[in-house]
């Protein structure tokens, strides 16, 4: 990816038996399995070639063992608002479970009892949005899926609630950037 502009890249944290079978997993620390371990050593392959200035963290376990399998733990900070949605009642319960008791349901648009609202997880968003323009600098982040989104949809000026559309596999990479200056917000790859 050539360009003179920071990058930011974003990685999702490798499979945990959770996002296998499809439970939220908001702040309930869940390790990966061997097939999420596997997958996070291979991270350190694709990223091998890139220059990163900082790397960022979520708090949770899964972000930080794939942060490390990848080879980045000796630079890793930590940032608690990285964390994964707060789910509240949903956590780990499946969206397939949820809507028996609250049919039509949807994470971006309802939120979760007990836990964040859409709004709440967008100001988080909004703050390492700062922090990573503040510093001009190219980042590297491990967080998890949907608190990913949302990021990239604020990043791109659009309501939190948007990041519905980005859809995130596990142990991918996706990059933010510029296009032709740092007022251009852009999307450069997502979910490779």
């Amino acid at each position: 990816m050539q360009t003179s502009l920071p990058l930011i890249f974003l990685v999702r944290h490798g499979e945990t038996a959770w996002s296998v079978s499809g439970r939220h997993t908001g702040r309930s620390d869940i390790d990966l399995t061997p097939n999420g371990e596997n997958a996070a050593r291979l991270l350190a392959e694709r990223l091998k070639g890139i220059t990163t200035d900082v790397v960022w963290s979520s708090p949770s376990l899964r972000a930080r063992r794939t942060c490390e399998l990848a080879g980045f733990a000796s630079a890793m900070s930590v940032k608690s608002d990285l964390n994964e949605w707060d789910y509240g009642q949903y956590e780990g319960v499946t969206t397939k479970d949820i809507h028996q008791t609250a049919p039509g349901w949807q994470l971006f648009r309802d939120g979760a009892p007990g836990g964040e609202s859409i709004e709440q997880v967008g100001v988080r968003a909004d703050r390492i949005i700062q922090d990573i323009r503040a510093s001009g600098m190219t980042i590297l982040i491990f967080s998890s899926s949907h608190f990913l989104r949302v990021l990239a949809a604020r990043w791109l000026g659009l309501p939190p609630e948007h990041g519905r559309s980005f859809v995130l596999d596990t142990a991918t990479v996706s990059v933010l950037g510029y296009e032709h200056n740092m007022e251009e917000p852009v999307i450069r790859a997502w979910n490779t």
